[in-house]
């Protein structure tokens, strides 16, 4: 998709064909697309494909007397399996006849400025390239924001079932921290470069400084988030982890339990003379039954006792249970 804009009247207009100083908006461009608009700017089709990569590095590059700027911008993805958070490259290029963006999903920073909600001027690049650092910056700490919310209705839910579900959602907004975390990174390497130009320039300063303030609070936040998220991830695996310790201990202790009377009764279902029908009063025949279930069940609820007592002392006891034990004794 190629957009043309340019600013008249300090806002953003609409144009159906190049004009000088003008702004070229390429959304996922096709070959026809990057082909028409090197004819017009003289900009290398290098230049022009860089940021078609999603693997592509924030970096400055120069090339045949055009500047290009390619830094990770946030983004906020649907998909089946619901909203995703990760980053993609933006380049914007410039020379003496215009500035290009190049992207290749639609970038609400651009949206915002073809709506005028934010002052561009198409015929100044370098205003053009830090107010949309700077907005890029913004929209980092909203989604950020975001994220962090995300988070927390997920660790209510979780407090309240346990479920897979959740869970994955927490692992992908950890590996969205992961991504921004490593763009911020590469943008402020970028920013380093781009501050020799704006110390010739002291027009820009200010604008550059809030850049670097927006950026820093971006890059903090993310880094607490992640580290929030992570903590939060280990707490939850040491409860899944004791949740199945104390499963796999009932099953044993039902296990045990159902042993002994199983025991005893696959011994005296022998084909072998029995105890109680060797020397005994006639009377006592009819009772084989029950005194084997009496001895069965007298030694079961023994051995669940002793079991109790044992697991009673190794388990990890509350707070609550703690303050109780101590008022009994």
């Amino acid at each position: 998709m190629l957009k043309i804009h340019k600013t008249e009247d300090l806002r953003v207009q609409s144009l159906e064909d190049f004009e000088s100083r003008c702004w070229i908006d390429l959304v996922n461009p096709t070959d026809d697309e990057v082909d028409t608009v090197r004819e017009w700017s003289g900009i290398p089709e290098e230049l022009l494909k860089a940021a078609l990569d999603e693997e592509e590095s924030a970096r400055v590059e120069l090339d045949e007397g055009a500047t290009m700027y390619i830094v990770d911008s946030p983004m906020l993805v649907d998909t089946e399996e619901g909203d995703k958070y990760t980053t993609i490259p933006v380049a914007i290029i410039y020379n003496n006849r215009c500035v290009v963006t190049v992207s290749l999903n639609p970038n609400p920073v651009f949206a915002g400025f073809r709506s005028n909600r934010s002052k561009v001027a198409t015929s100044k690049p370098l205003e053009f390239i830090l107010n949309f650092m700077l907005e890029n910056a913004k929209r980092f700490s909203a989604l950020l924001r975001q994220i962090d919310k995300k988070s927390l209705r997920l660790q209510a839910e979780l407090h309240k079932s346990m479920r897979n579900q959740e869970l994955i959602e927490l692992l992908e907004l950890q590996n969205s921290l992961v991504y921004f975390s490593t763009s911020l990174s590469a943008n402020t390497s970028v920013y380093g470069r781009l501050s020799r130009v704006v110390q010739s320039n002291l027009d820009y300063q200010d604008l550059y400084e809030d850049v670097q303030i927006e950026t820093r609070q971006a890059t903090e936040m993310c880094s607490i988030y992640r580290d929030i998220l992570k903590t939060t991830m280990d707490a939850f695996s040491s409860v899944i982890s004791n949740n199945v310790n104390n499963v796999v201990k009932r099953l044993t202790i039902i296990t045990i339990l159902v042993a002994i009377p199983t025991l005893i009764a696959g011994l005296l279902g022998m084909n072998v003379d029995l105890p109680f029908g060797m020397g005994l009063i006639g009377d006592w025949v009819g009772w084989q039954f029950w005194i084997v279930t009496g001895v069965c069940v007298v030694l079961t609820v023994v051995c669940a006792i002793l079991l109790y007592r044992m697991t009673d002392k190794v388990r990890i006891r509350t707070p609550k249970e703690i303050k109780k034990k101590r008022r009994r004794d």
